[in-house]
């Protein structure tokens, strides 16, 4: 099979984001053939290069999305015209479609309404007091649908966009959108910066449909395209279906859109009315056209669903991890009953033991020791961990706590320093004695350092693992130490209720008290523990690894491929049709792959006529 893996700003990059996981799907199938279409971010990404690539992979085409390059089309009078219907179009559905997610609470169900309520809604004004604005009617879905496949159309003919996108004529024609009869009243109070910002982030947007991409040796010779995430990585698998007829599987980590949603929080209304309706419209188009949508987890199946994706399409596949780094560590039992492993090798065991006594000088590892691992921002609420730290302190003396993870940007350092200061107030050092040098109970380290090597490493030196986050998507860190065989304790965020399953325990987020009583009741508790950490890496080891992730990406494409089969004119020299191009009883001897003979209507068939003759 052909796959057309499709990327925005990950794979084939060194950095980016969902990399990891689109390598090692890749490589995981390797049976089958990889052309990809990516999209860098920014200069910088595309100056680190690409990582090794494996050989099924059989063609690589990229676009910035970051800067507009210069196709040199100039438009006539007849393309400057179309450019114009089709562009108002879509400046029209953005202006009329329904505010998106105002007018319901978490939780609740969704009525969408019908086409007619929402016109009427629209026009008066009350669409968000009735409730229907959830999802955008039906009327602007096809506008939308229409007007971008009309740009798309019109791109091809011509040789691209880029100018006609950046153009006065588009800006005039987002302003005419916005002042017509219907329009709501975010779009009718943009003024002309509001215009302006609205038609570059459009012009960004749609570029990649002025690229060369769409051509019968292009994506139109690919099987399946896989999008990696939602939004503008999605835009061309849209385009391949419909030019070629391309069946399209969208994956979605993170949904986009509600990132659109959170984000321009200090733009204007108008700004952020018409944005936000471009985003919805085109997530709605793309779960309309996909075959299938892949969540990565519960959390996000209940945002495709809130965001109009049909239920039908859903299959929930979890993100895979490597478990060869964490093999070792999961297979023993606690870290104080390591030595006690007999069947050990005799240098494995002397390595392990030196580097148990490095650790044990530093106090920082051992039966009573909490480790929490990730990046550190205000998200995952270290105030709340250190305060709950301080009750453990007060009901298990003996427990240290290890902070172990790099900021994340400016604000990351800063809120560093502030969790720093709030350890030391929280916990003056301590000394064994008069001459002794104090030491804190919380240390602060980051992967590479002393007993901090690997990720493993960390896991490894604690008893418990503690997640406290206020905001989180799917807990890399907690499969992480599921793997290493760990007990959890962890806030009740995002996925995490899903990935730990009933395999550790779950507490309230800022909640401080029932975060300290957790992690003593399970210090307290070593047997416990065992148990836990026991049943975790089973659960891990089943839900969350590599081989299930590509096992599953497997039958959903070969899922995928037989609903939709399309015959292709034959590529190589042999005569062969491509993989999956007929359907698969076409290959099987019998009458249905005999040719039908043509239907002959009666009054057709030449039938000779009896000759009389005329009695005089």
């Amino acid at each position: 099979m052909r796959i057309g893996l499709l990327t925005e700003g990950g794979y084939p990059y060194v950095g980016g984001e969902g990399g990891v996981w689109c390598d090692r799907l890749v490589r995981g199938l390797d049976r089958h053939e990889f052309d990809v279409y990516a999209f860098s971010t920014g200069q910088v990404q595309e100056d680190a290069g690409w990582i090794e690539l494996p050989p099924q992979v059989q063609r690589v085409r990229t676009a910035p999305l970051w800067v507009a390059e210069e196709d040199g089309v100039v438009h006539g009078r007849r393309a400057r015209r179309r450019f114009t219907e089709h562009y108002g179009e879509l400046a029209a559905a953005l202006c009329t479609a329904a505010e998106p997610g105002t007018a319901q609470k978490p939780g609740t169900a969704q009525r969408p309404g019908t086409a007619a309520e929402l016109g009427t809604a629209q026009k008066s004004g009350t669409a968000q007091r009735r409730g229907i604005a959830e999802k955008p009617g039906t009327a602007e879905a096809d506008r939308f649908a229409n007007a971008l496949h009309g740009l798309a159309e019109l791109a091809r003919d011509e040789g691209g966009l880029v100018a006609a996108l950046r153009s006065e004529q588009a800006v005039r024609a987002l302003e005419r959108a916005c002042r017509a009869p219907g329009a709501r009243r975010a779009a009718r109070e943009a003024r002309v910066p509001d215009l302006l910002t609205v038609a570059d982030h459009l012009e960004r947007a749609l570029r990649p449909l002025s690229l060369d991409w769409y051509e019968e040796d292009g994506l139109g010779a690919v099987d399946l395209c896989h999008a990696a995430s939602g939004g503008i990585a999605a835009l061309p698998g849209l385009l391949a279906r419909h030019f070629f007829g391309v069946p399209l599987v969208v994956t979605e980590y993170g949904v986009r859109l509600r990132t659109h949603y959170l984000t321009r929080p200090d733009a204007s209304p108008a700004v952020r009315s018409l944005l936000a309706a471009f985003h919805g419209l085109l997530t709605a188009e793309t779960y309309r056209a996909a075959s299938y949508l892949v969540p990565g987890n519960a959390h996000a199946r209940r945002w495709q669903e809130r965001c109009g994706a049909d239920r039908a399409k859903l299959r929930t596949i979890h993100p895979g991890l490597d478990t060869t780094p964490f093999a070792r560590v999961g297979e023993d039992r606690r870290p104080e009953d390591r030595e006690k492993d007999e069947d050990r090798e005799k240098q494995e065991k002397q390595e392990r033991r030196e580097k148990q006594e490095r650790q044990e000088k530093q106090e920082h590892t051992g039966p009573h020791t909490l480790v929490w691992l990730g990046r550190v921002e205000p998200a995952k609420d270290l105030v709340s961990l250190l305060h709950a730290f301080a009750e453990v302190r007060a009901a298990e003396p003996g427990t240290r706590l290890r902070i172990v993870g790099r900021p994340s940007g400016p604000e990351g350092e800063a809120y560093l320093g502030h969790c720093r200061a709030l350890a030391a107030q929280l916990f003056p050092d301590e000394a064994d004695g008069p001459h002794a040098v104090g030491r804190n109970p919380v240390s602060f380290e980051e992967l590479g350092g002393p007993g901090a090597e690997t990720t493993a490493d960390v896991h490894a030196g604690g008893a418990v693992t503690v997640l406290s986050s206020v905001v989180e998507g799917f807990p890399v860190g907690l499969i992480e130490a599921m793997f290493c065989g760990r007990a959890t304790v962890s806030t009740d965020v995002g996925a995490v209720v899903e990935v730990i399953g009933g395999t550790g325990l779950v507490v309230p987020p800022r909640n401080p008290r029932a975060l300290a009583e957790a992690c003593v009741s399970l210090l307290r508790d070593p047997e416990r523990r065992a148990r836990l950490g026991a049943a975790a890496r089973a659960r891990a080891l089943e839900l969350f690894s590599v081989e299930q992730n590509v096992a599953a990406f497997r039958g959903l494409y070969l899922e995928t491929v037989a609903r939709t089969p399309v015959r292709r004119p034959v590529l190589d020299g042999a005569g062969d049709p491509q993989p999956f191009a007929a359907p698969a009883e076409a290959h099987v001897p019998g009458h249905w792959t005999e040719p039908t003979p043509r239907a002959v209507p009666t009054w057709a068939v030449e039938t000779p006529e009896p000759v009389t003759e005329t009695v005089r």
